[in-house]
């Protein structure tokens, strides 16, 4: 890996922008991946937040599902947000039929968990790793996830309400994936704690 490491965002659908604002403002070359060939020329990718179905169904077209499967099990750093999360669980609760994903992370991720767009919220929340104030997460549409393996460590879980205690964020490896969106928030933190992560790998 080179010394300033590419980070790619998959460009298919969602907040692809507010990623790439968010880490070029932390110095980091990016890229956008819509090919197979894209993919390869970046050292680690950020999934973002969308729709799930859409993104496999468009990956797929793209032919990028199995070199996307096979990146990152050769080590590629990954951050999957909201739909992202979703796109890097093992298994998912409430898909629809035939729902694709690229795996990665042995967990289990309820689709949509936290309800409608209309109840989408804000919460602060902590974060493993991540000093100083609680991190302000914007959950739209959110999943959370419902069970981890033992490789797979919870990061972040919902500290109020009628949800508290879920997991909302976690980590395996190389590979991060929040149920809420950092890009929306102005905080920079998240996507510094995986900068650094992809420096590691």
């Amino acid at each position: 890996m080179a010394s300033e490491p590419v980070i790619g965002v998959l460009a298919l659908q969602g907040d692809v922008r507010e990623h790439h604002r968010i880490l070029r403002t932390l110095g980091v070359e990016t890229a956008d991946v819509r090919r197979p060939a894209e993919l390869h020329a970046v050292d680690a990718l950020v999934i973002p937040g969308g729709e799930s179905t859409t993104m496999g169904k468009l990956a797929e077209r793209f032919d990028l599902l199995d070199p996307l499967r096979k990146r990152l099990a050769d080590g590629m750093p990954a951050l999957g947000t909201c739909a992202g999360m979703i796109m890097l669980a093992d298994r998912i609760v409430d898909g629809i039929a035939g729902q694709q994903t690229i795996g990665g992370i042995d967990m289990t991720v309820r689709r949509n968990a936290f309800g409608r767009q209309v109840d989408s919220f804000e919460a602060d929340i902590h974060f493993e790793g991540i000093h100083g104030r609680p991190f302000h997460a914007v959950f739209i549409r959110a999943p959370w996830v419902e069970a981890v393996g033992p490789a797979c460590r919870a990061l972040a879980r919902v500290a109020s309400g009628p949800a508290v205690g879920r997991i909302v964020a976690v980590r395996q490896g190389q590979l991060l994936a929040t149920a809420f969106h950092p890009e929306l928030t102005g905080d920079d933190r998240i996507h510094a704690y995986f900068v650094d992560l992809v420096k590691e790998a």
